[in-house]
């Protein structure tokens, strides 16, 4: 089976299906290990050095192995499947995404647009590099950076302009994908201090000169930034999402652990008088006070029905989802700022007249602030605050998250409340001063500057989608003006002392 060339978001279906049935998994090398998420619990896995595929398919179980790129493309498959014919063991051969044209297509090169003519060789067996200089279209060449500077005197001696565009691209696909483009008569001064490894492909054409027109990967506006997120696990989902497609690469750190109270009396009243008709509103100020009740809910084997006749508010987007899917869809939301002043600043003052309950159920953390009770006892209302869960600090990351807290290891950090910036600096130490400090809001920004921290970005509307869209931003500015002055765009951590420097 074809892994594909780096991005695991281009395995094929046919791919990911037999991945769900299969008993053990051959593995060609660490790096398809995400791959891994297709499988059903339990799955046996191998690297390709230890699987005898062989032997476990005579004894029943369904094998897949896994192969870089297309399994028919410069691949030792052939000798087993051969293996397979001859144990009357029955294969099925699935291609793959090759980086051939994946690769390509990620550096923003047309393999085949202007010329009709697309040719791959293998520099790692002998080539007649004479008879490859002919090649009028777009030429890819595997396994080629060793002998990258011999091959292109070598294709300028068969014939092929001195001018002819070259392209380098290793880490294909992948948010550590780098590109040089040279010229055959520069390519020995371009490289020499580029660094490159295998895998990698040199590209050679007129192709290469599309690159400043349709590159659209290398130039995300946070392509390669490593970003922390410094959330409970649950809550970061959906923020990392929207990181990775501005080319981040996100890592989460949970710095709050959400625990159920101390004392579980004080919700079960507050379940058993929502059932009963004790309150007329239930406001939920965040996603894991929904998870709360929820939970609660399923204890005593209710659902969304026991909302009937009530009003519900929520606090902001993020709360409305869980509540939706939840069965649950909110009366109340706020239109401006999505916080505790900005739901009162909605919510109706009590009338006698209309509303025949002045009762509000608020369940809540254990640390939440008193400014939506404060506001609705002016409105006239009356509150039963009650925990729902309580929020506690996270144990310490691993010593190299720590380390690259400290060291600028990350690009930039997303604080999304103010308990994320004490608990974090608390469990892992300050961020390093070239890493981008984004936070959510103004009380957020003020407990950062409180830190000793300098706050770089924040959003213009307190939400996790807001603010990664304010760090891409940040990004994209930080890249053109780079490009405005005729520099090469870095991302933060590349400024810090001794990181390794090179051209992108």
């Amino acid at each position: 089976m074809g892994a594909g060339p780096g991005d695991p978001n281009l395995l094929t279906l046919r791919a990911a299906e037999l991945l769900a049935k299969a008993d053990a998994v051959v593995l060609d090398a660490e790096t398809q290990t995400p791959l891994l998420r297709h499988c059903r619990e339990g799955v046996e896995v191998a690297q390709a050095a230890e699987g005898d595929l062989v032997r476990r398919a005579a004894r029943g179980q369904l094998v897949v192995r896994l192969v870089e790129g297309d399994p028919m493309l410069f691949s030792s498959i052939t000798e087993e499947a051969a293996a397979c014919t001859a144990a009357e063991v029955d294969f099925e051969i699935v291609p793959g995404v090759p980086p051939a044209t994946a690769v390509l297509t990620y550096a923003g090169i047309p393999p085949a647009t202007a010329v009709p003519e697309f040719r791959v060789v293998d520099a790692a067996q002998e080539q007649d590099w004479a008879a490859h200089a002919a090649c009028r279209g777009t030429l890819v060449i595997y396994n080629g950076i060793g002998d990258a500077v011999a091959i292109g005197k070598a294709l300028i001696a068969g014939g092929k302009p001195d001018t002819t565009p070259v392209a380098v691209s290793s880490g294909g696909t992948t948010t550590e994908q780098y590109t040089v483009v040279s010229s055959l008569g520069r390519f020995q001064a371009d490289l020499k201090h580029a660094g490159f490894t295998e895998p990698a492909l040199i590209v050679v054409g007129e192709a290469v000169g599309q690159r400043d027109k349709l590159s659209w990967f290398e130039t995300k506006p946070l392509f390669g930034w490593r970003v922390l997120v410094p959330r409970t696990k649950e809550q970061s989902r959906s923020l990392s999402e929207q990181l990775i497609a501005y080319g981040a690469v996100p890592e989460e750190v949970p710095t709050i652990s959400v625990e159920p109270p101390r004392t579980p009396q004080q919700m079960d009243r507050a379940i058993k008088g929502l059932v009963t008709g004790r309150y007329e509103w239930v406001a939920f100020t965040s996603a894991n006070a929904v998870k709360a009740v929820r939970e609660k809910f399923e204890e005593y084997g209710l659902d969304a029905r026991a909302f009937a006749g009530l009003k519900v508010a929520a606090v902001g987007d993020a709360t409305s989802r869980a509540l939706i899917e939840f069965g649950v869809k909110p009366d109340l939301l706020p239109s401006g700022e999505q916080s505790s002043e900005g739901l009162v600043a909605e919510w109706p003052p009590y009338d006698s007249m209309l509303d025949p309950i002045n009762r509000v159920l608020l369940p809540r953390a254990d640390i939440s602030t008193d400014t939506l009770v404060a506001g609705l006892t002016e409105l006239g209302w009356e509150c039963d605050d009650v925990t729902a869960y309580r929020t506690v600090r996270a144990a310490p990351p691993p010593a190299p998250i720590r380390e690259a807290i400290k060291g600028g290891g990350f690009d930039a950090v997303l604080f999304t409340s103010s308990s994320t910036v004490r608990n974090l600096v608390g469990i892992a130490g300050k961020p390093h001063n070239v890493t981008v400090i984004a936070v959510i809001g103004p009380q957020t920004a003020k407990t950062a500057e409180e830190f000793g921290l300098r706050v770089d970005v924040m959003a213009d509307k307190p939400s996790a989608s807001a603010l990664a869209a304010a760090v891409a931003e940040f990004g994209a500015k930080q890249r053109q003006a780079a490009l405005a002055a005729g520099d090469t765009p870095r991302r933060p951590s590349q400024n810090r002392r001794g990181a390794r420097r090179r051209a992108r």
